[in-house]
């Protein structure tokens, strides 16, 4: 069962990464295609940031619960219970994120005209900011700064827990700090700066000119994900250690071999400079 249900969260976390990753590779240029392209990539992207943010919360409530109340846990839990989180998740982000569409096109005839191409959710004129600042900032408050109080508070009870427990051994206490503090890295490096952005945004009533660069580090989230998982999961970690394993033994075989053939040709050249000079005992006679 855990196997299952840690194959589906990492499938999940790779669809939705690889839904907005257009998007996020044309952050830093125009888009040269068509707009509705343009706007439904915009919203595949930002939505992949808030389902992340509150599926990191999610497992974060799952880890508290589990060292806090393990009886409890163990009794009412369910795998439904998690795919009914992840719906939720889904749905809140794929829904607040529908104002990537909606400013794309939200009086988009007074927009100034570019000769490279569409510039995906960004040069807003007046009418757009004054609907799509309130609503970055809504996205800022409840999709970011509300699961990130709660990640926080989770594991920095988790954490506690873990390292207070006299029986817990030092490598599950080394694996809840890695976990902890990966999840803190995706907030704060990964969609820490695009979040502000809204606030900065909301206040100069309009979009600062970092933001596209802010955009850029939540890309970063693909590359924490994985040590996420690592610390996570324990068919993650096995699957890890066997990977390893394997490189390990291709490793050892392939340096045996090279050292064969390195033995094997050292002691040709020697048994052909004791041909050229004194008889090596293989070809003395009586």
């Amino acid at each position: 069962m855990t196997n299952w249900r840690s194959s589906i969260i990492l499938t999940a976390y790779v669809v939705i990464f690889l839904t907005g990753l257009p998007a996020n590779l044309l952050a830093l240029r125009a888009f040269v295609g068509p707009e509705l392209l343009c706007a439904l990539t915009g919203f595949g992207f930002y939505s992949s940031i808030y389902c992340s943010t509150w599926l990191l919360a999610g497992i974060s409530i799952e880890r508290y619960l589990g060292v806090a109340f393990p009886v409890q846990y163990k009794l009412s839990r369910k795998p439904v219970y998690g795919v009914i989180a992840a719906v939720v998740a889904w749905v809140m982000s794929f829904g607040h994120c529908t104002i990537v569409i909606i400013g794309q096109y939200l009086n988009s005839t007074q927009q100034t005209a570019n000769t490279n191409g569409i510039t995906c959710y960004e040069n807003f004129t007046e009418t757009q900011l004054s609907v799509v600042l309130p609503v970055r900032l809504e996205l800022c408050l409840f999709l970011f700064f509300v699961p990130m109080v709660i990640t926080i508070f989770c594991y920095w009870r988790f954490v506690w827990i873990m390292l207070t427990q006299p029986h817990v051994g030092a490598q599950r206490r080394r694996r809840a700090v890695g976990l902890a503090v990966v999840t803190l890295l995706n907030f704060l490096v990964c969609f820490g700066p695009y979040n502000i952005s809204h606030l900065v945004g909301y206040y100069t009533k309009k979009s600062p000119p970092w933001r596209v660069e802010a955009v850029v580090f939540s890309s970063l989230n693909a590359s924490l994900d994985p040590l996420l998982f690592y610390f996570s999961s324990s068919a993650v970690r096995r699957a890890f250690g066997k990977g390893l394993q394997i490189l390990r033994h291709q490793g050892s075989s392939l340096l045996g071999r090279k050292g064969r053939e390195t033995a094997e040709g050292a002691s040709g050249d020697r048994g052909v400079s004791q041909a050229e000079g004194a008889p090596s005992s293989d070809f003395t006679t009586d």
